[in-house]
């Protein structure tokens, strides 16, 4: 039988998932949220959001997506990678700008 390995994120990656699952289970508790409610307003299983509020990394981006919803903060992944918040893509993007243009003639 062929071993398969379980794919490990990196460290950096793993860090932010478990400050945001802390975030998420301290936004719940300030809100007074009882676990099984928010829960059943984002679609999911108790036990999904106890991964979520732990950082679990294989949990979908929708889940988490559904819990911040849920919470009242809105959809907050619309914009992450949005050309605004990307100064190191507009750098590059410029870098592959033409230097002039030409108008074709027939």
């Amino acid at each position: 039988m062929k071993r398969t390995r379980k794919a490990v994120p990196p460290y950096a990656v793993v860090r932010s998932l478990k400050k945001l699952g802390s975030d998420i289970h301290s936004a719940r508790l300030r809100r007074r949220i009882p676990a099984e409610l928010l829960a059943e307003r984002a679609l999911i299983s108790r036990s999904t959001l106890h991964k979520i509020e732990k950082g679990d990394p294989g949990v979908s981006m929708g889940n988490y997506a559904g819990v911040l919803f849920g919470l009242g903060l809105g959809t907050p992944f619309a914009d992450i990678a949005d050309i605004v918040n990307d100064p190191h893509g507009r750098i590059l993007d410029e870098e592959n700008l033409p230097k002039r243009i030409r108008i074709k003639r027939d």
